[in-house]
């Protein structure tokens, strides 16, 4: 602490920086925080930490790929460095070289165990996090080969019939390759991605499945690679086995100085290991191909042993969405989009949440919050249970739920959470969470800055870094509503549990809160002269008003009709939106669809069908394997931020469908105000459920019939039931008469 006090750190390096000819970084940094509003703390380490291994790997990429471009690399390297490709960058001053374009990659597991291999849009396949990769391609006799990676289409999807496999078909002339990646986890054994390769050929050949140094995101170290002891597969850096089901009828190995081993399929000579000083070992095992078709197991075991497994991944599938609500649509793709999302939902809440399996394999509570709000809707009632239990575990001495500094969104969304799971699940609260609900909204209160000082931000929460998408630290709307969420959600809690000066105490603190908020909100509208929200006091209107739709969704802090929500939507619409979807300047630089979603949220809650467009959109921006990455290229369509398996997209989207079929609006239901006139037009019926609701567990089923539309509901309510309107689009709201479970709606009433 001495030395921090009394040595001149900041001008020692500005002074060695300068006498180098380098730019004073001391200057450069002062000049950077005048971006924003002043912090109480530097930059998040989490965030800084994930930049630098990000760039650190883009760095090894640099010296790694682009004077290498004869070895067969991943299918984004292959297009961002093909000057006749969309996807091409040019190179020049860039330090380093990461995946810009086609971040696009497929989870797949098993329920309750934490290993996610991943599978590229050319099948490439990483079984372990952040680690090599597996490839296969096609040599013909007459010399041809058939890489995927540079192969302008191929056939892609995800099968969910019993486990969850990414298939890739790649046809070319008389030749078919097809691979079936899952995770399996046998009787008596440890888990392992498994990958079936099939070859259906007119011509003979050779199939060759290949070990790659790198993944999607760029150079991943082999160092050393033996043929195992039967000669039927390697062991990979003396740690992990890759296992054919059959034995090759020739290997070949290569070293970086040597070229890709794709070079010397048939001429490098035999032997039993590589080892590379450089890290870029890569092996090839070549399977004979005749007339006909062949096919080749490999099977690479996840962990080092077996072990004992969770309930959860022994039952399976079946065990893991047994609560799951249905949904029924006649569209295949919105079908196939839901299912592949409940199976996100659960691939990644393994013992806690992760956003994505790759980049993202790491905690923050806003994203779980997100996905703990989706599996709520999803009817995931035990999942979500035992996933809060692990949250009081992470909360601070202070009373922080702490992702990391600098964001103060989190205690909100917590806090909102506890009380959504007991509203929706009719459980009482649980005395487990009590002192941390009560410890989390006091810290609220505590780090409330002071009120009546008369500054735009008097009242609020400090300035922060907030969702990082928003833009540089500042005073953000976000992290005050989630704010007064999270106090009110706290006041209801211990109305529930009787402790009523905490009721009283929480509730003034949220009103507080809430009043400060639009005093600041009404200061920005008379110095902007519009009633639209930007991110912050301090800040005109641009892509960060996205954050401050929270306050209609999914907090209804608003009513559906609110001017202030209206024309903020208004304006992202007219200023910020990109082939329909939800262009995000601020670092994300792309199309991101879990915030168009909220986008869809605010205007069918207010009955405006434009809600329905960006629905549209964003089903018709999914991958092939029915995800999104966190954002979208503009051109490539392909990735260009974040995790390319990016799960709050995929919360987003089950929410939307359930909201579709049915929402809570206040002390009262709205039915089927989602559903598309199409869905409606034809004569095959649509269904959600069941999900909960504070009133009750309901399915919603609607029968398009000729001269009308039945709409029916089942409730299994906690008491009374509630209140109900049917809005279907295009059509009069109907209020059911009190104790109904139907309404028929004559298409002659059609508006």
């Amino acid at each position: 602490m001495i030395l921090r006090r009394w040595v001149p750190w900041k001008r020692i390096i500005s002074s060695l920086a300068r006498s180098r000819g380098f730019i004073d970084p001391v200057s450069l940094l002062s000049r950077l925080e005048g971006f924003g509003q002043p912090l109480e703390v530097r930059e998040p380490l989490e965030l800084l930490r994930a930049g630098m291994v990000f760039h650190a790997r883009g760095l090894l990429n640099t010296g790694a790929i682009q004077h290498n471009l004869d070895w067969v690399w991943p299918y984004w390297v292959e297009r961002q460095y093909n000057p006749h490709d969309d996807a091409f960058i040019p190179r020049s001053f860039s330090i380093t070289h990461v995946n810009l374009t086609c971040r696009n990659w497929t989870a797949v597991g098993i329920p309750g165990i934490d290993a996610l291999p991943i599978v590229d849009p050319r099948g490439l396949v990483t079984p372990f996090w952040d680690g090599w990769s597996i490839d296969a391609w096609i040599v013909t006799d007459q010399g041809e080969n058939i890489y995927p990676s540079r192969l302008a289409a191929v056939n892609q999807y995800l099968d969910m019939i019993g486990a969850v496999a990414v298939v890739t078909v790649v046809n070319h002339k008389s030749l078919q390759l097809i691979s079936r990646v899952t995770a399996q986890l046998p009787e008596d054994g440890s888990p392992a991605c498994v990958i079936d390769l099939s070859v259906g050929s007119q011509e003979s050949g050779w199939l060759v499945v290949a070990l790659r140094p790198y993944n999607p995101e760029g150079v991943s170290f082999i160092n050393d690679i033996n043929l195992l002891p039967e000669k039927d597969g390697w062991l990979v850096d003396r740690k992990h086995q890759v296992r054919f089901s059959r034995h090759p009828d020739k290997t070949s190995f290569s070293y970086y100085r040597q070229g890709d081993v794709k070079n010397s399929l048939f001429t490098a000579p035999d032997r039993q290991d590589i080892q590379c000083r450089v890290g870029m070992a890569t092996a090839a095992a070549l399977f004979r191909v005749s007339e006909g078709n062949i096919t080749v197991k490999a099977t690479i075991p996840l962990a080092a042993e077996s072990k004992q497994h969770s309930a959860e991944s022994i039952a399976g599938w079946s065990g893991a969405l047994a609560e799951a609500a249905v949904l029924e649509v006649p569209e295949p793709l919105f079908q196939y989009l839901y299912d592949a999302a409940l199976r996100s939902l659960v691939l990644h809440s393994p013992a806690e949440i992760y956003p994505g399996p790759f980049t993202y394999k790491r905690f923050w509570f806003r994203d779980a919050v997100f996905a703990l709000h989706a599996m709520l809707a999803a009817g995931l009632l035990s999942r979500v249970e035992r996933l809060l239990d692990s949250f009081p575990g992470r909360q601070s001495v202070t009373g922080f739920f702490h992702s990391q500094e600098g964001e103060w969104d989190s205690n909100g969304e917590v806090l909102w959470m506890f009380r959504q799971y007991c509203r929706l699940s009719g459980k009482a609260p649980r005395k487990q969470w009590s002192d941390a609900i009560h410890r989390g909204a006091e810290w609220i209160i505590r780090k409330r800055l002071p009120a009546g000082t008369g500054t735009p931000f008097a009242g609020l929460l400090p300035a922060g870094f907030s969702a990082e998408h928003l833009g540089p630290n500042d005073y953000y709307y976000w992290d005050d509503f989630w704010g007064v969420a999270g106090l009110r959600a706290a006041a209801d809690w211990f109305e529930r549990t009787g402790e009523l000066p905490f009721v009283e105490r929480f509730r003034r603190e949220a009103d507080h809160l809430f009043d400060c908020v639009q005093e600041s909100l009404a200061g920005v509208a008379q110095r902007l002269n519009q009633k639209g929200m930007p991110a912050s006091p301090f800040r005109r209107m641009d892509p960060g008003a996205i954050g401050s739709l929270v306050a209609g969704y999914p907090l209804q802090l608003f009513a559906a009709n609110d001017q202030r929500l209206l024309a903020t939507v208004d304006f992202l619409l007219e200023q910020c939106t990109f082939q329909g979807g939800f262009f995000q300047d601020v670092i994300h630089s792309g199309i991101n669809c879990y915030l168009t979603l909220h986008m869809a949220q605010i205007l069918l809650r207010a009955g405006d069908l434009r809600g329905l467009a960006l629905f549209r959109t964003v089903a018709e921006l999914a991958s092939p394997t029915g995800q999104w990455p966190e954002a979208i290229h503009p051109r490539t369509l392909g990735g260009c931020m974040g995790d390319g398996h990016h799960v709050w997209a995929s919360a987003e989207w089950v929410v939307m469908q359930r909201n579709s079929f049915v929402r809570e609006e206040g002390e009262s239901l709205v039915l089927g105000a989602g559903l598309f006139r199409e869905w409606l037009s034809q004569p095959k019926p649509l269904s959600f459920g069941p999900t909960p609701t504070p009133f009750g567990k309901v399915t919603v089923r609607v029968t398009p019939e000729d001269d009308s539309i039945t709409v029916a509901w089942q409730g299994e309510w906690h008491s009374v039931p509630p209140r109900i309107s049917v809005c279907l689009p295009n059509f009069p709201v109907v209020f059911p008469e009190a104790g109904a479970a139907h309404v028929k709606i004559n298409r002659s009433d059609k508006i």
